[in-house]
């Protein structure tokens, strides 16, 4: 079972799934986290190892929102492009951020084993292709990863690109072979059990109704019970809700939508042979192959919430346009889930006042950020690990509320319009220098033809060349003149 597939939420161990309730009874421990979704069960769990007593609220289910919808793609990196991080924090600190976002990957590599989460369904691998010709900036980029940033990367020309996935519409790719792909939802129902069985108690149907953060001990109060502890971690995303809207607030809510196709047979082959998972520098395009011969892909993404079904044409008209081999390809499920991401595209980690601690806005790389910040926050509280004040220059900042809502859906629409437009320029001008170079051939073919030719013999003096009219001789002089 991958993590398309329904009714995925028991996970390993499913028999320990039921016994987590409701908070019925006032309890007291040393860290509180609201929010079971990945960053909010990886506190739990490392800092139950580390000795200390645990208790998660979440207002739903484990993994209900986006930690349980994603497409279970795991690499170093964040939502902040490399330069851009290298610019807001300069070289030093941003190599020891792109350090510990490697450690999250690790520590989900880690984690992600049959003996720890069976069926997890791991696969090696991942591809970031270019929508435009892009060598230059290949160049650079794979300088900066492998050579500053001492990441195991590889650089794939066009040929090796569209030899893998045929199709025109990508150009140059890097390739992470440390990269993997997981079941996403196998992977956080893990978790949990992994917590519970280090010693973290998990509190499902369980709302936040206030907190008092203000003193030693905080408070959390449920519609069922209170909860102290000496520090609180706020794991909850956008779904914080009225106690903590202004921290929600921070966050612009991002929806995507993905689906996973019918069996496709001998004919996915055919169009892809890369067996990691593909993602387009634009972040418009997301896919990889499932189950041996079907294909989960996810949608553009989108500012406003809507019912998974209605995406479902979308993708199959965007599988059609990148893969016009496989055809119409019938779509077996959609889903969908809300991330949130922050103005300046890095997480929110870190200590908002003594004993209370935030990890949040995780986006798209919410796999191994959030697995990262999970293990920082727990040291930090339990070792005085300091790390965090690395994330510090990213402050907390109001997305705008809805018009940031409808902004970030204008300059969406935008950014997608311009990558097509710019994939569509690029295509035209590699098919005009392809016709351009069959002319240049045919032409150097001619002259090739034309120069193994005998020479043409002159006439003999005296005699018409054939074919070629003569002019009427002039009369000597005397000649047929009256005299």
């Amino acid at each position: 079972m991958n993590e398309t597939s329904k009714g995925a939420t028991n996970g390993p161990d499913a028999a320990d799934l039921p016994e987590r309730s409701r908070l019925s009874l006032d309890l007291d421990v040393d860290i509180a986290v609201v929010g079971a979704g990945l960053a909010g069960l990886t506190v739990a769990l490392e800092a139950a190892r580390l000795g200390a007593s645990v208790a998660v609220l979440e207002g739903r289910h484990v993994g209900w929102n986006a930690s349980g919808h994603q497409l279970g793609t795991v690499m170093p990196g964040y939502g902040l492009p490399v330069g851009d991080l290298i610019a807001r924090v300069g070289f030093e600190d941003a190599r020891e951020l792109w350090s510990m976002s490697k450690e999250g990957a690790d520590y989900v590599r880690t984690n992600a084993s049959e003996e720890l989460i069976p069926g997890i369904a791991l696969s090696e691998g991942a591809l970031e292709v270019s929508n435009v010709e892009a060598g230059d900036q290949l160049i650079t980029r794979l300088q900066v990863l492998g050579g500053d940033l001492d990441t195991e990367v590889e650089g794939w020309q066009v040929d090796r690109v569209r030899d893998q996935l045929k199709t025109d519409h990508y150009f140059h790719g890097v390739y992470y072979p440390t990269a993997f792909q997981i079941d996403g939802r196998k992977y956080v129902h893990g978790l949990a059990a992994l917590a519970k069985r280090a010693g973290a108690r998990i509190f499902e149907e369980t709302p936040v109704v206030s907190i008092d953060s203000s003193g030693i001990r905080k408070r959390i109060v449920t519609p069922s019970a209170r909860l102290r502890a000496s520090h609180i971690v706020l794991a909850g995303n956008i779904h914080l809700g009225v106690p903590l809207r202004r921290l929600s607030e921070t966050l612009l809510p991002i929806w995507r939508y993905a689906a996973v196709t019918a069996p496709l047979g001998e004919r996915l082959a055919e169009a892809i042979s890369f067996r990691g998972s593909v993602t387009d520098t634009d972040g418009v395009d997301h896919f990889r192959i499932v189950d041996g011969d079907r294909l989960m892909w996810a949608s553009p993404e989108t500012t406003w919430a809507a019912r998974p079904e209605r995406f479902a044409g979308a993708i199959q008209r965007r599988i059609l346009t990148i893969f016009p081999r496989l055809g119409q390809v019938e779509i077996a499920e959609v889903w969908g889930g809300a991330v949130g991401q922050t103005v300046h595209g890095m997480p929110q980690i870190g200590q908002l006042r003594r004993g209370l601690w935030v990890a949040s806005g995780f986006g798209r790389q919410g796999l191994n950020t959030s697995a990262m910040a999970g293990q920082l926050i727990a040291r930090s509280i339990l070792w005085g690990d300091e790390r965090w004040r690395l994330f510090s220059p990213f402050e907390l900042v109001w997305a705008g509320g809805p018009t940031g809502r409808f902004a970030g859906y204008v300059i969406g629409m935008w950014g997608r319009g311009s990558s097509a437009a710019a994939g569509a320029l690029a295509r035209y001008r590699e098919r005009a220098r392809a016709q351009e170079r069959i002319r240049e051939a045919r032409l150097a073919e001619a002259n090739r033809q034309a120069g193994t030719r005998p020479p043409r013999r002159p006439p003999p003096p005296g005699r018409p060349r054939p074919g070629r009219p003569q002019p009427p001789s002039r009369p000597k002089s005397g000649e047929g003149e009256d005299s």
